[in-house]
């Protein structure tokens, strides 16, 4: 039940003007879009290229911030063992010291002095 219309187009300046307008709107929306396209494909692929550049960043900062916390923490024990080590400097430029620790580790002594040597007590394994 479609009637079928035979319409035949106006062949004057102003329709072919307003075609021809059409035309060229139809070819800068396609252009447009085209370029939001390509725009869009750039956009895109400078973010991701960022992201990952950021994560990677991100990765590489965490591993240094570990390393370097393991390294503070090896700089404070050698701290700690200089420290003794200056300590121990200073008492090995006395002479009392020296005589002390010859007595105690070399078992040598004064003159009129006896060396007593007393071993020390083993704790017992079991109780009865």
């Amino acid at each position: 039940m479609s009637k079928e219309r035979n319409i035949t187009s106006m062949e004057n300046a102003y329709v072919r003007q307003q075609e021809l307008k059409k035309k060229i709107s139809h070819h800068r929306k396609k252009k447009l879009f085209r370029r939001l396209a390509l725009l869009f494909i750039l956009a895109i692929t400078i973010s991701g290229f960022l992201v990952s550049t950021l994560i990677s960043r991100a990765s590489v900062l965490e591993e240094k911030e570990a390393e370097k916390a393991k390294l503070e923490a090896k700089l404070e024990k050698l701290e700690r063992q200089q420290a003794i080590l200056e300590d121990e400097i200073i008492k090995l430029n006395d002479d009392e010291y020296i005589a002390k620790l010859a007595r105690r580790d070399y078992f040598l002594s004064d003159e009129g002095e006896i060396i007593f040597n007393i071993p020390e007590p083993e704790k017992k394994k079991e109780e009865e």
